[in-house]
């Protein structure tokens, strides 16, 4: 038989195992002094120290041992970060090949003849005969001034005409009159002179009055306003009813074919064509430079243009010296005051680097590439850009041929970095998919 015994134990939280169901057996707390509960073994006569049953054993072993792996599994993770995988970029070789160098200007067209029409007299505008923006032929009626007055003018020339006719032949019978009676002392000899002198007078008078009449049927001729060029013509800027005179302008006139294209070079590119655009007779051997233009909504003008004419200097506002050049245009699709863009092959670059251009980044006024070499690391080039290609780059400095660029996924790159690279698809591979769809 057990003694009435009383035990000191010590608390649960001293004990050192994970066991949850074991501790909570024991009474007790933190600092204190625990006795059996008696709910738990109610078998156990108070003080003396029970054996735990079997399944709490069992629990105990488990806890622990998973505490264990948990503690494991994080001291591992603690030691070891996890690798980063290679990130994966498109590349493209570095290609030579020789390439035709494209300059581009903007260009403003504006018509080979422009005729400003102004009236050449003075007077109320009767109507207007053209239709507005329609092509006219030379001579081709536009505008009617009112010519009531004119033809007034008209028939006043004509009186003065008569009469100096009859004053002609007065002195003309005086003169074949006087002269014989001067030989029969009929006559003096003085007024036979007068009579000469007053039929020198009205002849005269006579080619005064005819100059007037000829003046008058001018002004009633012009009356009647034309064309002077064959041509488009603009919008009407007076109306009927105005008083216009030869400082009024009613409208103009544009010969629109061939078509005229004006635009400036750089101070840097006339230097580099001199000798080109200085050559004899360059504005009339019609041996400038090919032109293309390219339109606002990105298409190129079906008729090609030729550059025909340099002006004396460079502008000291802008520092760009004037060309003009000329279009063909057939069925006028190309109109005045439109602005294009102008192209011209001026060179031919020999063993050109290209790469495409969205390959080469800017920054601060720089540009650079991103290069895999044959180790699969990426290293970032500074490069010298030439000119533009299509959607190629020349690239004078920096590059060799054979290397390979990086034109997808360059932005999660870094000096440095192992990646992997694979071939970017050509242009052509993907219009071809887009087609298939």
């Amino acid at each position: 038989m057990l003694k009435n015994t009383s035990v000191r134990l010590q608390s649960p939280a001293a004990v050192a195992t994970p066991g949850v169901l074991f501790s909570a057996v024991w009474g007790g707390g933190h600092g204190k002094t625990g006795r059996l509960r008696r709910d738990a073994y109610p078998d156990t006569l108070e003080g003396s120290v029970p054996r735990p049953p079997a399944k709490a054993l069992v629990f105990e072993g488990v806890a622990a041992f998973l505490l264990a792996a948990a503690l494991l599994d994080l001291g591992c993770s603690r030691g070891q970060a996890p690798r980063a995988a290679e990130p994966e970029v498109a590349t493209v070789p570095v290609v030579q090949k020789d390439v035709p160098v494209v300059s581009e200007w903007i260009g403003t067209l504006d018509g080979s003849v422009n005729a400003v029409i102004r009236p050449k007299v003075e007077g109320y505008l009767l109507r207007q005969i053209y239709k507005e923006g329609q092509f006219v032929n030379a001579r081709d009626p536009l505008f009617e001034i009112d010519p009531r007055q004119f033809k007034a003018a008209v028939d006043q020339a004509n009186g003065v005409l008569g009469q100096a006719d009859a004053e002609l032949a007065k002195a003309t019978q005086d003169v074949d009159r006087f002269t014989p009676l001067v030989a029969e002392r009929a006559v003096s000899q003085q007024e036979l002179d007068n009579a000469f002198a007053a039929q020198r007078n009205a002849k005269a008078a006579v080619a005064t009055a005819k100059a007037s009449v000829e003046q008058a049927l001018l002004n009633l001729a012009w009356t009647k306003i034309t064309s002077p060029i064959d041509g488009i013509v603009g919008i009407a800027k007076s109306q009927v009813g105005d008083l216009v005179n030869n400082q009024t302008v009613m409208t103009t006139v544009s010969t629109v074919d061939p078509i005229r294209v004006t635009y400036g070079i750089s101070e840097r590119e006339y230097l580099r064509f001199a000798a080109r655009i200085n050559r004899p007779n360059y504005a009339t051997t019609r041996q400038g430079s090919v032109l293309d233009l390219v339109l606002d909504d990105g298409s190129v003008f079906p008729q090609k243009g030729q550059a025909v004419l340099v002006d004396r200097e460079v502008d000291v506002k802008t520092g760009t010296m004037t060309i003009k050049g000329f279009f063909p245009n057939p069925g006028h699709i190309l109109r005045p005051g439109q602005y294009a863009k102008v192209r011209a092959a001026l060179e031919v670059k020999t063993g050109a680097l290209l790469v495409p251009q969205k390959a080469v980044t800017e920054l601060q006024g720089g540009f650079r590439v991103a290069v895999v070499g044959p180790d699969s690391k990426v290293e970032i080039r500074t490069v010298e850009p030439g000119e533009k290609v299509g959607s190629l780059w020349i690239i004078d400095k920096g590059l060799k041929l054979g290397e390979s660029v990086i034109v997808a996924g360059i932005q999660f790159v870094r000096p440095g970095m192992s990646v992997k690279a694979k071939p970017a698809p050509s242009e052509d591979d993907g219009a071809s998919r887009t087609e298939g769809r």
